[in-house]
């Protein structure tokens, strides 16, 4: 398994700046202009992640956030009690890391790249510098942000239901959990 940091320019490939068009369908870009694209890309760092690589790690620094261009991303939760566990899948057109446009100081679940993984990562200083250099276009990437976001905990939700329910359905009977009458 790798992990990655971006201190370390070996662990991901750091291809352009430049905005790929092919990318603009995705939803986080749904609603923006080609002037307002134009405006963000300098903001945008294309990465790639080879599959198996910890993008981030629960617990440290959050101080970039990722939307995932191409591939899947596993997010990871570590409750102090137990083993970790995949709480969501991130395909494209998704956003990972957003503690860090939430200004969280550190990241609340991990991020393992599941199989390669192309994505424009965004550095929560630069989030900050684009809406203060462009309020009108900050203001349309965060609704954009917290529309993605938005649905991901919906999603999240469903899949936490999921393993609830087949837990108690693995768990055996319990003894003296009969109705008592009084």
């Amino acid at each position: 398994m790798y992990i990655c940091h971006y201190n370390s320019p070996a662990a991901f490939i750091k291809i352009s700046t430049m905005f790929r068009q092919e990318y603009a369908h995705l939803a986080i870009f749904e609603g923006l202009n080609p002037q307002q694209i134009q405006a963000l890309s300098p903001f945008l760092e294309e990465v790639r992640y080879p599959s198996g690589t910890v993008i981030f790690q629960q617990g440290n620094l959050a101080d970039a956030l990722c939307i995932v261009l191409e591939g899947e991303v596993q997010i990871r939760y570590k409750p102090y009690d137990g083993p970790s566990l995949v709480v969501a899948r991130i395909t494209p057109g998704g956003v990972c890391g957003w503690s860090a446009a939430l200004g969280r100081d550190v990241y609340t679940s991990s991020a393992v790249a599941n199989t390669d993984v192309v994505a424009y990562r965004l550095k929560r200083a630069c989030l900050q510098t684009l809406c203060e250099r462009n309020p009108d276009l900050g203001r349309v990437w965060l609704e954009r942000l917290a529309s993605v976001i938005a649905e991901r905990l919906r999603n999240t939700h469903i899949s936490i239901l999921e393993m609830l329910t087949t837990g108690m359905e693995m768990q055996p009977t319990s003894e003296g959990c009969e109705k008592r009458e009084g």
